[in-house]
């Protein structure tokens, strides 16, 4: 803790100036020297304050659950860390490496939606709309920051254990604006937050926080449905109390993953990676030796839906050695009984806009 605090003292100048940059540029904004893009189709942006770890890639599978039966949906994404460049389609077939994990996670979980990447947002919208002129929503993922495009509503993500109210600037903190830039959401959404969340709980976060009168702000939390063999999705299993795992992830928070595993077996042995990493040779190998030295009898490997995009790249190792790799799914609920009233914000959205 001492450490930690020393840190960011010492970081704290880097913080200020890289605070005052972000100060000139949101001034810009704000005197419309530069303007966001809007367009005349619906736009949802999905974003956070923070680096990572919100859940922005469960929310807006939620989104695309709620509106694919209904409207021809589309995503956009940057595609973090790909090593293609410029716009792409995304397609079943892709790789990890060529359009980013998640922006694969949304195709192959939703294969007749229109998913897409680009590194400006201001750009990919129209390619979409030129390609797909029968496009009726665009959901940007963490677009929040990105201000070139103007959207519809704006949806902020923060974490129950880690609120952008408790969190500072870059590199000191993990916040890449102001607190302050929490204005500029419609919706504010606590993520990942426990099951058993209280009214208090609830109440405290709404002081905290200060929500303005045309915001509203709602509490959600992760679902975890059974985990699936990463090679079959149709073959799936229950976790077992007398069950060992070996975890293996490359997510920017892995505890609320963790605390659910250990809730649900025996004892849980972590490989976390950074955020996005993706796996080497080294690392599959060192997962096989890690997951062999565990002398229990009954075991099994897990990971999230995004990071098996990645270890996907390794399928030949992984059927060569017999890695029981089991893929856990998750989805987004509300609490307090609020999910209906965020699907009608939703739709009276959509219903209302006007171009």
């Amino acid at each position: 803790m001492i450490q930690n605090t020393l840190a960011k003292i010492l970081l704290a100048p880097f913080s200020f100036l890289y605070g005052m940059g972000v100060s000139l540029r949101d001034f810009f904004y704000r005197m419309e020297l530069l303007k966001g893009i809007e367009f005349n189709i619906p736009v949802i942006s999905v974003g956070n304050l923070s680096i990572g770890g919100a859940g922005k890639t469960p929310h807006i599978e939620y989104l695309v659950r709620l509106l694919k039966d209904y409207l021809n949906v589309a995503t956009l994404s940057r595609g973090y860390k790909r090593k293609s460049k410029g716009f792409k389609f995304v397609e079943v077939s892709n790789s990890a490496e060529q359009v980013g994990d998640e922006p694969l996670q949304f195709k192959r979980k939703f294969p007749d939606i229109l998913v897409s990447v680009s590194e400006s947002r201001a750009f990919g919208i129209p390619e979409i709309i030129k390609y797909n002129p029968e496009t009726q929503v665009v959901l940007l993922d963490d677009a929040f920051q990105h201000r070139s495009v103007k959207p519809g509503l704006n949806i902020l993500l923060t974490e129950f254990h880690y609120p952008f109210t408790k969190d500072y600037l870059l590199p000191s903190g993990r916040l890449r604006e102001w607190r302050s830039a929490y204005e500029r959401a419609d919706l504010i959404i606590v993520s990942k937050c426990p099951e058993d969340i209280t009214k208090e709980e609830k109440a405290n976060f709404i002081k905290d926080i200060k929500p303005f009168p045309n915001q509203k702000l709602f509490f959600s939390y992760y679902h975890y449905w059974q985990p699936y063999y990463i090679l079959n999705p149709n073959y799936v299993t229950n976790l077992q109390s007398d069950w060992d795992v070996m975890l293996i992830c490359a997510i920017a928070r892995m505890e609320y993953l963790e605390d659910y595993l250990e809730s649900k077996v025996n004892s849980v042995h972590s490989l976390a990676y950074e955020d996005h990493h993706f796996f080497t040779d080294f690392d599959v190998r060192h997962l096989k030796k890690s997951f062999d030295d565990m002398p229990s009898k009954k075991k099994l490997i897990i990971t999230t839906e995004k990071d098996a995009m990645r270890l996907e790249m390794h399928k030949s190792f992984l059927i060569e050695h017999q890695l029981p790799v089991f893929v856990l799914p998750v989805e987004v609920r509300f609490h307090f009984e609020e999910g209906e009233q965020f699907n009608e914000l939703i739709k009276s959205f959509l219903l209302n806009f006007k171009a």
